[in-house]
């Protein structure tokens, strides 16, 4: 399981989910869906546009990854997660073939999500890619359209280490006649999407060109404005094709994100007095948001729970980091975490003051009792993290 395990549970190559899908009777097949690559925001990003959609009146399949309290927040239609007994009927009879052929935990997921969405017949479904995009087991549909939210410096010992590499790898999700939206311009990668879509005759759309005026969203951090940006010109190329998405359904979308599809954990608040935010960003380019977001918010004290994953490049994290904030520093229950032993004195050697924890719930406590109503605590560095904390 790469989420857990990291490295060695990766599997660079699209063969088994070929072979799962063949078994399987080809469910991806049977349903239209929107697929969504990036290196942020692709979660936010698809529950906007699963939401809009459920507003307009369609059936909506939605898959993403990773889950934060509950594994079948994975797969949803109209933001009703998949029943435990779909998931245990489903392993229980296809187990021997996934145990013949070694497929990974991520294959079986997508495997599951793709012969849901067929069973219950869904209108169309989002389609959050894993990691990557070209090698992704989701890179198997041919949706109505591909996006593209950004691309950043993360995961670069399986995609490359500069941001065109990573855009190519990003990039293979772009098919042939498909038109794609890419939701930032970047000088970097600019080049490498109009190559691909140059090359598969595949229209491409620059959401920082669409000037629609931004609806008010539940989704309150700053950085879901690109996000919104890259949805408004998703559904524009939805509406060229047909789709029926009138701007109320697009209003009341937006506006109910979370009550309709069940989004947790960006820019979350979980309650004040002390104010307590957590948010999944974990990399530098998400990190800039959340950081900066921190600054416009008054409090007597910030207190920062933090913990990573052992692949993370501090180098790049520990200068966005504030170092005035008084920090937690722990590990989430994973074996891909980062040792807080080893984090907190690579943080301590850059300056910033805090203790170590053995475990999450030890820091966020911890930082709890110490708070007076006036303090803010933010928990983050790793989707992890934050699972534990919800």
């Amino acid at each position: 399981m790469y989420q857990r395990v990291g490295k060695m549970a990766y599997k660079a190559d699209l063969n088994n989910t070929l072979l799962l899908a063949e078994y399987l009777g080809h469910p991806e097949n049977s349903f239209k869906s929107i697929h969504v690559a990036g290196t942020n925001g692709k979660g936010s990003t698809s529950h906007m546009l699963a939401s809009v959609l459920q507003e307009a009146g369609y059936k909506v399949g939605l898959y993403t990854s990773p889950h934060l309290k509950d594994f079948r927040e994975r797969v949803k239609i109209n933001g009703e997660m998949i029943s435990k007994r779909y998931v245990s009927s489903f392993i229980k009879n296809h187990r021997a073939f996934f145990e013949a052929n070694q497929l990974s935990f991520f294959e079986m997921t997508v495997g599951l999500a793709f012969d849901y969405f067929r069973k219950e017949q869904v209108d169309i479904a989002v389609i959050e890619v894993g990691m990557g995009g070209r090698l992704d087991s989701t890179n198997i549909i041919t949706p109505e359209v591909s996006v593209i939210t950004n691309i950043g410096l993360d995961h670069t010992q399986f995609l490359g280490d500069t941001l065109a590499l990573i855009a190519k790898e990003k990039g293979g999700v772009i098919k042939k006649g498909i038109p794609v939206v890419i939701g930032e311009f970047q000088e970097e990668t600019a080049p490498v999407f109009k190559e691909i879509a140059s090359q598969l005759a595949a229209p491409i759309f620059w959401a920082e060109q669409n000037t629609s005026e931004l609806f008010p969203c539940d989704l309150v951090g700053n950085y879901q404005k690109k996000n919104q940006r890259t949805v408004l010109s998703t559904l524009e190329v939805l509406k060229d094709l047909h789709w029926k998405i009138n701007q109320e359904s697009i209003k009341k979308g937006l506006a109910h994100v979370v009550q309709n599809t069940g989004l947790l954990g960006r820019w979350q608040l979980l309650q004040e007095n002390p104010k307590v935010i957590c948010d999944t960003a974990h990399n530098k380019e998400g990190l800039t948001y959340t950081m900066n977001q921190l600054k416009e918010h008054p409090y007597k004290r910030l207190r920062i729970v933090f913990g990573v994953v052992s692949d993370k490049d501090l180098p790049a994290v520990f200068p966005l980091l504030p170092m005035e904030a008084e920090y937690y520093f722990c590990a989430p229950e994973i074996p891909r975490a980062m040792p807080v032993e080893e984090l907190y004195e690579k943080a301590t050697a850059y300056g910033l003051k805090g203790e170590a924890f053995t475990t999450v719930i030890k820091a966020y406590k911890t930082a709890f009792r110490a708070s007076s109503k006036e303090d803010l605590i933010y928990v983050g560095g790793s989707t992890f993290v934050v699972a534990e904390i919800l």
